[in-house]
């Protein structure tokens, strides 16, 4: 397997560098980086420590092709050679991350989920009103991988704030079991990407065919981020198996509608991507001045009651014969 890492990869790029992966299996892990610098989504970093964990666990081997100096310091900052197991040969003077990043971390548990979330805190500067929104979308995408991903690394997380555009931009990776097993639990999804799709529908959950899901997993975490990032006119995008969905920026002189059928909204999803093991999911979040969370959450919610209700009347009615 081979995985080269460009100077630059972000959501609404991110394409190209997912249709590059080399997913032959092999006993190798082959990591290769740009020579001159690289500044990457921290979902692309999630998803190499999540892969790079994988294949140590399976005893195989990872050689990380020894990038330049500035690349260098990049990766042994925000730890990935550490997660790795790797030497980087650098020793660096670590400044404070508070308010700029939060170094890759492997998630397996509730408490390291909360502590995790307690450094997240700082990146917001401490406003509630933009703590929120980021608390729920982290909470959400491990507790995912807790209940659905049968992950044995647990989950791969990975943050770091960006002043110029005062956005938050956050990567969530496993190599679990992936959406289309999970929620063939209760459905029947052909490809990876109408698992996705289905996964991405508020009400449906692989836990029970039941809409609106149980009363433990409603079947509305995903949509409610996806929402969130929609309302903030931003990307969000998830990734398994071959497919990929990706919602794209709500363009400004547009209103925000919300819908529930994800394939109406403005993205690009595709089932031709290289084979993901497991789930991938990343989202920028601007922090600029925006609806109240509770408030926003509140719409949300409401819309999400309103289709439930639908998708319940569409599927017990019967044909009136006259």
């Amino acid at each position: 397997m081979r995985i080269h890492l460009p100077n630059s990869v972000w959501l609404g790029n991110i394409d190209p560098f997912l249709r590059a992966f080399d997913v032959l299996e092999t006993d190798v892990l082959e990591i290769s980086s740009h020579q001159k610098w690289v500044s990457v989504h921290p979902v692309v970093l999630s998803m190499v420590c999540a892969i790079g964990l994988k294949m140590r666990r399976e005893g195989k081997e990872i050689k990380f092709y020894k990038p330049t100096a500035i690349s260098k310091h990049y990766f042994e900052r925000m730890g990935l050679f550490k997660i790795l197991g790797l030497e980087s040969e650098i020793k660096i003077r670590e400044h404070e991350s508070a308010g700029r990043f939060v170094t890759i971390q492997v998630i397996k548990d509730s408490k390291q989920l909360d502590r995790f979330i307690t450094e997240m805190v700082p990146l917001l500067h401490s406003e509630p009103k933009k703590v929120e929104p980021i608390r729920y979308i982290i909470f959400e995408l491990v507790r995912n991988v807790f209940e659905h991903a049968n992950s044995d690394d647990g989950a791969i997380v990975c943050a770091q704030y960006y002043k110029k555009s005062n956005t938050i931009r956050i990567g969530v990776a496993d190599c679990g079991i992936g959406v289309k097993k999970s929620i063939s639990q209760s459905y029947s999804p052909k490809t990876d990407i109408e698992a996705i799709l289905l996964a991405l529908t508020p009400g449906i959950t692989g836990t029970t065919t039941k809409i609106g899901g149980t009363e433990s997993n409603a079947g509305a975490g995903l949509f409610f981020i996806k929402s969130l990032a929609k309302v903030d006119r931003d990307f969000f995008m998830i990734y398994s198996g071959e497919g990929m969905y990706k919602l794209l920026k709500n363009p400004k002189h547009k209103g925000v509608r919300l819908v529930a059928d994800p394939i109406k909204d403005h993205a690009s999803y595709n089932n031709n991507y290289p084979d993901w093991s497991g789930t991938v999911v990343g989202i920028d979040l601007c922090l600029d001045e925006h609806a109240d969370f509770n408030a926003l959450l509140d719409l949300i919610r409401d819309f999400y009651q309103k289709a439930r209700k639908q998708k319940i009347k569409e599927k017990y009615k019967h044909p009136r014969f006259v």
